[in-house]
């Protein structure tokens, strides 16, 4: 399908911008040059020679199209449709700010709402499996049973473990200091076997880890003795992982979500379950009521003598 020129100048004028001004990822720039390839072929199909000729009801067309399908091509899943709606309101949105269109008719059309995947949780068994088995009685083992006591019991993202430092957890008070997105800090309890794990390496392992390095103020230190990376962090989970027997893709956000899950499903209240996560709104934190909720009816269905009429 030849594409007007008019059409491919004001794209290439936008993806321009996008590179020069604002610096855009080159994968992203692939993935918008792309939908807005598929969006100037359906605006061609439908007789529009140039971007002010498009009206509201081309973007919706369009939308439909990607939801549907258009004849040419298979329907998109939601999140790869939302992401080429966003390409489409982008380029009418800087058409209008640079004065090339009178009215941004993009504006009102919105992506659609990609479902809500529920979050992977291990059961409390697997989970218990996975720190008893995790670690030896070297340093490196002391300290990778004391990471995931830590990321099993705060429920900190990997980042949060990695970036602590020494001075962050008070043993007294059962507390570690974690910081979060954007800079925002926050306060969890620490569990009394994630505190005995933590003390055991502080005392018996870090010591000799610390001696190889240059004074780092981290908690976990690697064999060098700076602080441990998230990549090994998480290698350190799937080694454990797999000498436990746990099937499937274990990652620290599994434990993190582990944690969420089993708290809620022991009772807690989900605003308190937001704050120990670090989540900016009670929102991202209900996901976590809908595993409940399954968990539930699949207890409701195997149980209850009417479940199944």
């Amino acid at each position: 399908m030849a594409i007007p020129a008019a059409l491919s100048a004001a794209v290439g004028r936008y993806l321009d911008h996008l590179t020069v001004e604002r610096g855009t990822a080159r994968n992203t720039l692939d993935s918008y040059a792309r939908d807005l390839r598929r969006y100037t072929e359906h605006l061609a199909v439908a007789g529009v020679g140039s971007l002010p000729e498009v009206t509201e009801r081309h973007v919706a067309e369009f939308l439909a199209g990607l939801r549907e399908g258009d004849g040419q091509r298979p329907p998109l899943a939601a999140s790869s449709a939302a992401r080429a709606v966003v390409a489409v309101r982008s380029l009418h949105r800087f058409g209008y700010r640079e004065g090339l269109l009178s009215a941004d008719v993009a504006s009102g059309v919105h992506p659609p709402t990609p479902p809500r995947r529920l979050p992977k949780a291990l059961p409390v068994d697997d989970v218990l499996r996975l720190l008893d088995g995790a670690g030896s009685e070297d340093p490196r083992g002391l300290r990778d049973r004391a990471l995931l006591e830590l990321l099993y019991s705060t429920g900190a993202r990997i980042s949060e473990a990695v970036g602590l430092d020494v001075d962050d957890v008070d043993q007294t008070e059962r507390t570690a200091l974690l910081d979060g997105k954007g800079g925002k800090q926050r306060l969890v309890p620490v569990g009394r076997p994630a505190l005995a794990a933590l003390a055991a390496y502080l005392v018996r392992a870090r010591p000799v880890l610390a001696a190889k390095g240059r004074g780092s103020a981290a908690v976990f230190l690697n064999a060098r003795g700076g602080r441990l990376s998230r990549q090994s962090a998480w290698q350190t989970l799937k080694d454990s992982a797999e000498r436990a027997g746990i099937a499937g893709d274990v990652s620290p956000h599994t434990l993190r979500h582990s944690f969420a899950t089993h708290l809620i499903e022991g009772g807690a209240d989900v605003r308190v379950v937001q704050e120990l996560l670090g989540h900016a709104s009670v929102t991202t934190t209900q996901v976590y009521t809908l595993v409940t909720v399954n968990t539930l009816r699949e207890v409701f269905a195997t149980a209850h003598p009417r479940a199944r009429g």
